[in-house]
């Protein structure tokens, strides 16, 4: 494969020829919103049925307020197992070719975009320009310019553009984050975040740089940037940041094995961050401020979150994340519902913004000041 181009045509060729088929507090549930069984349901079509699709799309089951109505893939076996599995009707499936009529289907909401990374940018503004909205995981595109046009492209649609961010509506977190917003940490003085996992597979399309826009920085590592910025409660604005490789032949250029950073904030607070591919069980956060701290471990798995602070252990009730997420983009879409931590298309472009310094930091060696311009 020898650009990013070249697969762009020779998905889309593919996909013409395919046909449609046919056929918050401790001592309070985890999930705080209730819904009435006569609320507005939102009704979304999954983009890319991989793993986390479907992983997505089983947690839904339990969704009171969010249902599969519609796919979208290049692979037909697939469309036939999700009809199956989530009585989906021919009408609502699509290849990625002929998607865009997805504008005459009232049978489709919003759109959930779940492929691989280099491939958001363009996907989001042809789901925009049909008139849906948009939900697209993390990160939500290759670079901040990306970023800035698909929110440009959904502001003119009018539409939405949601960004993935399960642990954004998660019990332990959203606790976390009230502490500190009530002042029981103090003054904000440090955060520590470790992201990383041994990779394995070395031929998936994370390690592809056509495909991910990166290595571990962009899959695993945004957790710890996106995860400064809420427990902190600021915006970065300088990064320095240092890279090893071990496997170049894993690890080809532009893939990032293991990269450390860290970061100033406006306050004074500062973070220090690991992300990588090649070590395992770094899954943690660490806040620490002149009252008192908090620590999760895991912090961003799929559960369930362990927490602490300085006050005893907090350990709230899990619920799968994926189930909570939708039930809750279907409040925010439809009843217009602001969540305590936000998940629209800013807040996908802040981490953009981080990740271009932190790159730019790893080329030049130098300490990089972020601008969110």
């Amino acid at each position: 494969m020898k650009s990013r181009r070249d697969f762009l045509q020779k998905i889309t060729v593919t996909a013409f020829s395919i046909p449609l088929v046919s056929s918050l507090t401790p001592g309070v549930l985890a999930r705080s919103t209730s819904f009435e069984k006569n609320d507005k349901v939102l009704r979304v079509a999954m983009m890319g049925l991989g793993s986390y699709a479907n992983r997505v799309a089983d947690a839904m089951k339990d969704c009171k307020r969010a249902k599969i109505t519609g796919v979208i893939s290049g692979t037909p076996t697939k469309i036939k197992d999700w009809q199956s599995r989530f009585n989906i009707p021919a009408k609502n499936c699509y290849n990625y070719g002929n998607f865009d009529a997805i504008l005459n289907n009232p049978d489709i909401d919003a759109v959930y975009i779940t492929t691989p990374n280099a491939l958001h940018h363009s996907q989001c503004l042809r789901v925009a320009a049909a008139g849906k909205h948009v939900i697209c995981e993390k990160p939500m595109a290759i670079n901040a310019k990306e970023g800035r046009e698909m929110i440009e492209a959904c502001k003119k649609a009018g539409v939405q553009l949601l960004i993935g961010y399960r642990m954004h509506f998660e019990a332990n977190t959203k606790e976390v984050v009230r502490m500190r917003r009530d002042g029981e940490f103090g003054k904000i003085m440090f955060f520590q975040g470790l992201s990383g996992f041994i990779i394995g597979d070395p031929t998936q399309w994370r390690l592809n740089y056509e495909l991910a826009g990166g290595g571990a920085m962009m899959d695993i590592g945004i957790y710890s940037i996106n995860g400064a910025r809420y427990m902190i409660g600021e915006d970065p604005i300088w990064v320095t940041a240092q890279e090893v490789k071990t496997d170049p032949v894993k690890f080809k250029e532009g893939v990032d094995e293991t990269i450390t950073f860290q970061m100033g904030f406006p306050s004074g607070a500062i973070a220090s961050c690991l992300s990588t591919y090649s070590m395992n069980y770094l899954d943690k956060f660490y806040l620490n401020g002149i009252k008192g701290f908090a620590e999760m471990q895991p912090s961003t798995g799929y559960g369930p979150i362990k927490s602490a602070t300085h006050k005893g252990r907090l350990d709230l009730p899990h619920v799968t994340h994926q189930t909570t997420q939708m039930d809750e983009m279907a409040a925010i879409i439809l009843d217009g519902k602001i969540p305590m931590i936000p998940v629209d298309g800013e807040e996908g472009w802040k981490d953009m913004v981080i990740i271009d310094a932190i790159f730019e930091a790893v080329k030049t060696g130098k300490k990089v000041e972020i601008k969110y311009v």
